[in-house]
């Protein structure tokens, strides 16, 4: 039986047992890190007349930049607010005045509903003007507010056709608020005056420019543009390449930048302990008219001038940055070694095969970006093999083995064949 007693001892210690954990629970909550700023992206389309032209995969480039649209859609991560502006998109008729306010925010900056993003996309149609600049000004605007970072991602097949009011200088006045906003530009045409004017606003702010002339590369470059927003920021360290490797820069893990003529080479350096495995990775920007067809090399060589693994990369003139990656995992040190093991000098070399007709500036050098990591190696460091294979030595060795046999077995059967048909 309960008694009155027991069961106000029984109420007073859970009461004190509750209390004892709020005491804590009040504590444990005001320790918590603060919630990281959610990153804010827009997406500004060129809706103008010329976006019917039929020149990217059989389709209209605003049936491809649609298509586009969807897979990005699909894959936004959730922790970004997304929003969807436009330029010429409602105003059809020939007064220039009129149409070159003709931008508006077509879904806002916010939580993504996918469903009602698409829909809203689905019922664009290529219209009137190109008014680039206050696209551009009414998109700062739209991501106005909060600390997290926030980027515009302007398409386009055209120049801005509203001047006096120009996109480049609308983009330094965006860049001179101090928002760190980042404007990056992709071009569908690739015309030398597009071109030019798309560089500019990109770089004023800091951002990139990208031709592309295929839907699955317009979908895949504003794909990484918006995963790019929501990783944390990290700012490229100007280094300068040497002409050999003795003399160039040491490199510890980050991103870099750098510029390197037509025709130079860059070297770098990079430290790498027993069991670690190096990655690195250079693009080379196209940021003038070049020449078609280029390539890109990186090579990872030891200070006696061995080569250790290369990786290579070769264009066509249908994209403005071109990239290459190699991986090299040092093994681990012999056992019974004394001391700490010693780390191995590895030379990075950086080439690229652009060439530039005879009016072009060939100074400063093209930019190119360089990523450096090093990361705990595979266990055995004969899974990652050298010269592109990666994993796939296991994977050549049974290709090999089924050629020899199929071989074998081809030929026995012919011979069998023979003897046959000589018995008959």
């Amino acid at each position: 039986m309960i008694t009155r007693k027991r069961l106000t001892t029984g109420v007073g210690i859970a009461l004190a047992t509750l209390a004892a954990g709020l005491g804590t629970a009040i504590p444990a909550a005001a320790d918590e890190a603060p919630a990281t700023p959610s990153p804010k992206v827009e997406l500004v389309l060129d809706v103008s007349g010329s976006m019917r032209t039929r020149d990217i995969d059989g389709q209209s480039r605003m049936a491809a930049a649609k298509q586009a649209f969807n897979d990005v859609l699909d894959a936004v991560p959730e922790q970004v607010q997304l929003g969807i502006r436009t330029l010429g998109a409602d105003y059809p008729g020939e007064d220039r005045k009129v149409g070159c306010k003709d931008t508006r925010q077509l879904y806002p900056v916010g939580p993504l509903d996918r469903t009602e993003a698409k829909t809203a996309v689905a019922t664009l149609a290529p219209t009137g003007f190109t008014p680039i600049g206050p696209a551009l000004l009414g998109a700062a605007d739209d991501l106005e507010g909060g600390d997290g970072s926030r980027r515009i991602v302007l398409i386009t097949d055209g120049e801005d056709t509203c001047g006096p009011l120009d996109p480049c200088e609308v983009a330094r006045e965006i860049a001179a608020r101090g928002t760190h906003l980042v404007v990056d530009t992709l071009g569908l045409v690739p015309n030398a005056k597009i071109r030019q004017q798309l560089t500019c606003i990109a770089e004023a702010t800091g951002g990139t420019y990208t031709a592309v002339q295929h839907k699955d590369e317009l979908s895949d470059r504003v794909k990484q543009l918006v995963d790019r927003a929501a990783e944390p920021v990290v700012t490229p360290v100007a280094t300068e390449g040497a002409g050999s490797c003795s003399a160039a820069p040491k490199l510890e893990p980050g991103l870099y930048t750098d510029r390197e003529e037509i025709g130079e080479h860059r070297w770098y350096r990079v430290d790498v302990l027993p069991g670690q495995e190096l990655r690195a990775s250079a693009s080379v920007a196209a940021d003038r008219a070049v020449d078609d067809d280029y390539g890109v090399l990186l090579r990872a060589v030891t200070v006696h001038g061995r080569e250790i693994v290369r990786g290579s990369e070769a264009g066509t003139g249908r994209t403005d940055v071109i990239s290459s990656g190699l991986r090299y995992p040092k093994p681990e040190a012999e056992d019974g070694d004394d001391g700490e093991p010693a780390a191995e000098t590895v030379c990075l070399q950086l080439a690229h095969s652009f060439s530039a007709p005879a009016s072009v500036k060939k100074s400063p050098g093209l930019p190119v970006e360089l990523t450096v990591d090093l990361v705990d190696g595979p266990d055995n460091a004969s899974d990652v093999a050298a010269f592109g294979l990666g994993r796939g030595w296991w994977l050549l060795g049974v290709l090999v083995l089924t050629g020899l046999v199929a071989g074998l077995l081809t030929g026995w059967i012919s011979r069998w064949r023979v003897a046959v048909w000589r018995t008959n």
